[in-house]
């Protein structure tokens, strides 16, 4: 609490700064933003020689995020900055003070290490820590990040935060495994009751900044609809036909890729002196490879004709319509250009989590979310709709959809805001 503390007082003293600084303001500006922490004389010299030297600005912000020539960084970036930037999207609460957990600890080492963020999705990947006493991986508790977190370890050490497979720590097998979709935080916030629905709604929401309401199709088909669904909610027809199905029918057909997870936990019996929340504290992931899980089978009486999910292939339906425009579908990582929809007007379709991970981060409003947060994180603002803020976004997008390397989205931004707060 006292870094954060800390951070926004640091941050809040940058923004009365005027534009156009000297190289050391200038440093002093990048390095508040990234770090919330303020930087040595050492740093502060060492950037403001980049700033005016061939590195340029955004080589003094890659200083403050993972030091310069004899200069260490601070860290910060790291434990403060990247930690409470992901936080928020590993439980449906979106609180930012919540623990460090495996979800962002995998997101913080991924732009640690300059992997492609667009893979966040889909692979199988997830960092763990390394620190003297810190318990294993627990499938059923948090406790290995916690520590992690509480020891203050430097997550900018590889040798602290170390780069695993998921499937390599996990009980999950190779072809379960989706990026943080499938992280234990993940999975006890959205795969945790309901009907896994709510995996597909938040990940839209924290990682293509959509939401279902923006992504209504009315003209979609409605074929994969589940029996859960009435079509005659409150008696009434008009309703399934005007407000339901323009969100089901395109959500229905996705969300069949989580078919085979679910996140159970001891129910009252088995513990009974625990509140509902510190039993689900006790839960763990589950896959059942070929076998679909209950929930997407309760309530079959609301609507009996309505689809049964018999596994975990999805299609999207939302290639097509208004949402192609919306959200621009991309072809999948390891192709290139954009899906020609007027020539090739294909619904995309795969099996289970991993493939639709794929094509959720290849869109053009993955990119857009990725900078858009990274913007709003550095510059404390918002983008304007001001031709210096559009084009500067425009710029960052492009160069993500090139490599997706967040670290230099990070650095460039701070360069960008250091002088045009």
């Amino acid at each position: 609490m006292g870094k954060l503390i800390a951070a926004v007082v640091a941050l809040c003293m940058t923004t009365s700064l005027g534009s156009h600084a000297g190289p050391r303001e200038q440093a002093k500006r990048i390095h508040d933003r990234l770090t919330g922490v303020p930087a040595s004389d050492a740093m502060l010299d060492a950037m403001a020689s980049a700033i005016t030297g061939a590195e340029g600005p955004v080589g003094a912000a890659l200083y403050a995020i993972d030091g310069a020539p004899g200069v260490s960084a601070t860290g910060d970036f790291y434990t403060v900055t990247l930690k409470n930037w992901s936080t928020p999207w590993t439980n449906e609460a979106q609180d930012v003070f919540a623990p460090l957990n495996d979800y962002s600890a995998t997101v913080i080492g991924v732009v640690r290490d300059e992997l492609d963020f667009r893979d966040i999705l889909s692979a199988d990947i997830l960092y763990r820590g390394n620190v003297p006493g810190i318990p294993a991986y627990g499938a059923d508790d948090n406790d290995h990040y916690e520590f992690l977190e509480a020891s203050g370890a430097n997550l900018a050490d590889p040798a602290v935060l170390v780069r695993d497979s998921q499937s390599g720590v996990t009980a999950l097998p190779p072809e379960a495994t989706a990026g943080v979709m499938t992280t234990r935080a993940a999975a006890r916030a959205f795969f945790v009751d309901g009907t896994n629905r709510a995996m597909l709604r938040f990940t839209l929401l924290n990682h293509l900044c959509m939401d279902l309401e923006q992504l209504k199709d009315s003209a979609a088909p409605s074929d994969r609809v589940r029996q859960d669904v009435s079509r005659s909610p409150g008696g009434d027809s008009t309703l399934f036909l005007n407000q339901c199905v323009s969100c089901h029918a395109g959500m229905d057909p996705l969300a069949q890729a989580f078919a085979y997870y679910d996140f159970p936990y001891p129910d009252e019996d088995a513990a009974p002196n625990l509140e509902l929340e510190q039993r689900k504290d006790l839960g763990s992931v589950e896959y059942t490879g070929g076998s679909v899980q209950r929930k997407y089978l309760i309530n079959g009486a609301t609507f009996p004709t309505g689809y049964i999910t018999p596994n975990d292939h999805w299609t999207n339906y939302w290639r097509l319509g208004d949402n192609s425009g919306r959200v621009g579908w991309r072809l999948p990582a390891g192709n290139s250009g954009a899906v020609d929809l007027a020539r090739d007007p294909e619904y995309a379709e795969g099996d289970g989590a991993a493939s639709l991970g794929d094509e959720l981060a290849n869109t053009d409003a993955f990119a857009f979310c990725q900078v858009k947060k990274a913007f709003r994180a550095v510059c404390l603002r918002e983008p304007t709709p001001d031709a210096s803020d559009t084009q500067a976004v425009a710029d960052l997008v492009a160069r993500f959809n090139v490599a997706g390397n967040m670290k230099q989205v990070f650095a460039e931004t701070a360069a960008y805001c250091a002088d045009h707060l």
